[in-house]
């Protein structure tokens, strides 16, 4: 966040004040699971968060997953009880070698570009 922004955070304070302001919830699909290092491949006994309270309180214009394992779970888990598909973004795991830095933010400036119109 702190590249895609150009911004430096200095707490956790700041990250959660500054995610507030641009109007950016951060929350993940999976609540708790058992994985083999950061292999996605290797999920297993997935136990979902409960979004309920996010979607409804909420006016989300968009969604976007890190990765297509985490939209194949938001698309089995969520999406049939919300409605709203993601956009699906290059991993930001460190499993993700193929993709460089700039890649990346490049990839994900459509989250700053959403977060900003």
């Amino acid at each position: 966040m702190e590249a895609l922004f150009d911004y430096e955070f200095e707490s956790i304070e700041d990250k959660k004040e500054f995610l507030h302001k641009e109007h950016i919830a951060l929350w993940d699909v999976v609540r708790s699971c058992r994985i083999v290092g950061s292999s996605d491949s290797s999920i297993k006994d997935v136990v979902v968060n409960d979004l309920s309270l996010i979607f409804s309180s909420s006016d989300i214009k968009a969604v976007y997953t890190n990765g297509s394992r985490a939209f194949n779970l938001y698309m089995k888990y969520c999406y049939p009880s919300f409605g709203i598909k993601p956009f699906v973004l290059p991993s930001t795991s460190p499993a993700n070698a193929s993709w460089s830095f700039d890649h990346l933010l490049e990839a994900w400036s459509v989250v700053r570009d959403e977060a900003r119109s």
